[in-house]
């Protein structure tokens, strides 16, 4: 029995070494992904491609605050505050794609066609699944709300990978103006429901 305790020990720093490098290349993804957005969603007036690169910011703050959190002696102190800030981030991101979806859907400006959003979006569907299952089954074996609220922070990017890439088509091909503003109230909805889920800390296992 005495033997288990450090063989214990042993696997919970590997797997809190193992999600500060999970953070840290969904951090480096997101920069990149968020400035690739923006600036497509710019030039293209594309309420999705603008709330999707604003949905990579605020994933980089969530990521940030779970690297803070394992910064720490004893990560499980500052788990709460870790879940208040994704929580936060999810509603911020909501709220910002709610108004500039009605905005567009009342004609106030339609998107214009963008390539480039159109690749990002299908390179992002490639990787962030990967990286949200590997975050989330480390967090879960070490028992951490926030690693797996954040995961769960990835793999919404990854639906709205989707529906941006299903919109972009939509609006390239067949002229759909409206499928934009659309993919981003879809956005919204999936934000408030995770950032609802991370305030109750109802992320684990």
């Amino acid at each position: 029995m005495t033997e288990a305790v450090p063989c214990c020990a042993a696997r919970r720093t590997q797997l809190s070494r193992r999600v500060r490098w999970l953070v840290a290349a969904t951090i480096t993804y997101n920069i990149l992904e968020a400035v690739i957005a923006i600036s497509a969603g710019a030039g293209a007036d594309s309420t999705a491609l603008l709330g999707f690169g604003l949905d990579s910011v605020i994933e980089v703050a969530s990521a940030a605050a779970v690297a803070w959190q394992f910064s720490g002696r004893d990560p499980e102190a500052r788990e709460r505050t870790a879940l208040k800030v994704i929580a936060v981030s999810f509603f911020a991101l909501a709220a910002y794609i709610t108004v500039d979806s009605v905005r567009a859907l009342t004609g106030t400006g339609h998107a214009g066609e963008s390539l480039t959003g159109i690749v990002l979006a299908a390179v992002s569907v490639a990787v962030m699944p990967v990286l949200s299952h590997a975050q989330r089954r480390a967090g879960r074996e070490l028992g951490s709300h926030s690693a797996v609220a954040d995961s769960k922070q990835t793999l919404l990017c990854t639906y709205l990978s989707v529906v941006l890439l299903a919109g972009l088509l939509l609006n390239a091909l067949l002229g759909w103006w409206w499928a934009d503003p659309a993919v981003g109230l879809v956005i919204a909805v999936l934000a408030v429901r995770e950032g609802r889920e991370a305030w109750r800390g109802r992320h684990c296992c």
